[in-house]
């Protein structure tokens, strides 16, 4: 298989092996284990991306297939201004780390990192660089793995007012950036207030159910039983006319992943929700005092 040194990248950030992670990884005495794992639209380069929350996911997690679905690395940001913080090196380290020891990771370029695309068929050191993939669950099904911006009208048929579009979320997302910085000085858990906005919007929850139905039946169309999809930031599974949908969601908004157990079973992981739960004090039931004689 051929293989590349470098991606396309529009920026120059340093080699993630170079120093040791800003953010040192943590060797979490029970990982979970899982068959496969699913991320995307992390967009790193972009003040919006949550690499906290990731690498804190990362740390805890182990699994034997990782797929990054796509938008991994926003090209378009960058394009326009470099913004890559330790953190998001971190982000890099942990995926490049993992590949090291032995996990199958897989890249499936979106639309924000559409630089990666045309090396379909590389391999960047242990990573497989593919346009599209099928993998099969402990069960036996076939699930297409795509990003998903090739079933969206608005990338294929007016690719100027995607640019527009983006440009309004970035500003939500910056937004979105100060809340959590003002919720997180009052000791307050993340919430993400454009997931609040996209399902509180008539005209985005229509677009987000057109989206899964042409989704899935392009799968159909395919043959497989399923598709794993990103791309709107907006994780679900559920069946459409017998074709399972899953959308692993986003680490911008939701913070979700999607994960295969070692028995075939799929999941949503909402990280966000895990981590606030673990900053839960316990509530120890003391016994009651003794009454005095």
């Amino acid at each position: 298989m051929a293989s590349i040194s470098t991606l396309p990248i529009p920026a120059r950030f340093p080699d993630p092996f170079a120093t040791d992670p800003h953010v040192p990884e943590r060797l979490i005495g029970e990982r979970r284990s899982y068959r496969a794992v699913w991320v995307s639209d992390i967009h790193l380069g972009t003040r919006g991306c949550n690499a906290a929350m990731l690498i804190d996911f990362f740390d805890h997690v182990d699994c034997e297939t990782l797929y990054l679905v796509g938008d991994i690395i926003d090209g378009w940001r960058l394009k326009k201004r470099h913004f890559w913080p330790p953190e998001h090196n971190d982000v890099v380290w942990r995926v490049l780390k993992r590949a090291k020891r032995g996990t199958r990771v897989v890249y499936v370029p979106g639309n924000h990192d559409e630089m990666v695309k045309p090396f379909d068929g590389f391999d960047f050191g242990e990573v497989e660089i593919r346009r599209e993939a099928i993998h099969e669950t402990a069960d036996g099904r076939k699930l297409l793995v795509v990003h998903g911006d090739e079933f969206d009208a608005v990338m294929l048929a007016h690719r100027w007012l995607a640019f527009v579009g983006d440009a309004a979320y970035t500003a939500l997302m910056k937004c979105n950036v100060v809340v959590n910085r003002i919720r997180s000085a009052f000791g307050l858990p993340y919430w993400s207030l454009s997931m609040v906005a996209k399902h509180k919007v008539k005209n985005a929850v229509q677009f987000i159910g057109r989206y899964e139905e042409v989704v899935a039946h392009a799968a159909r169309s395919r043959g497989v039983d399923g598709v794993v999809c990103g791309h709107i930031h907006s994780a679900e599974m559920r069946e459409i006319e017998g074709t399972e949908y899953y959308n692993d969601g986003d680490w911008v908004e939701g913070c979700t992943a999607l994960v295969e157990h070692h028995d075939g079973t799929m999941e949503i992981l909402h990280w966000a929700e895990e981590v606030a739960a673990r900053a839960v004090p316990t509530v120890l039931e003391l016994p009651a005092p003794a009454r005095a004689a």
